[in-house]
């Protein structure tokens, strides 16, 4: 029976060594896991970041196309409004002498018709 129960002693401490060592790689096991899954966290976050200011900078440009397409627009109306502002102060002096030519022409015609009944 003494010779039993060292044995059992060697058996008792290899089993509590092996449960430490066990536990030990375990630990180390979830460690890795707990590393990786920051790893992966933070590279999502980053990701995540990378989404957020490409979003940011996209609105930015369509922003800034909206305000130079709308200068570019008015820009474009101004220039037309001078372009026919210029039309009708030329057309204006057409029509100012097409009228004045017509009324020498009838002052004319009058002063031919009244020789004429002289």
């Amino acid at each position: 029976m003494r010779a039993t129960i060292p044995e059992e002693i060697k058996q008792a401490r290899w089993i509590v060594k092996e449960r430490q060592e066990m536990l030990a790689e375990a630990k180390r096991e979830a460690e890795r896991i707990i590393k990786e899954g920051k790893e992966q966290q933070v590279e999502l976050v980053s990701e995540t970041e990378i989404v957020k200011l490409s979003e940011r900078e996209a609105d930015d440009i369509i922003d800034e196309a909206r305000v130079r397409e709308r200068e570019i627009r008015l820009g474009a109306e101004d220039y037309a409004d001078e372009i026919l502002n210029t039309l009708e102060v030329n057309l204006m002096k057409f029509i100012a002498a097409v009228r004045r030519g017509r009324e020498r022409l009838q002052g004319k015609d009058d002063a031919e018709l009244e020789g004429a009944e002289r």
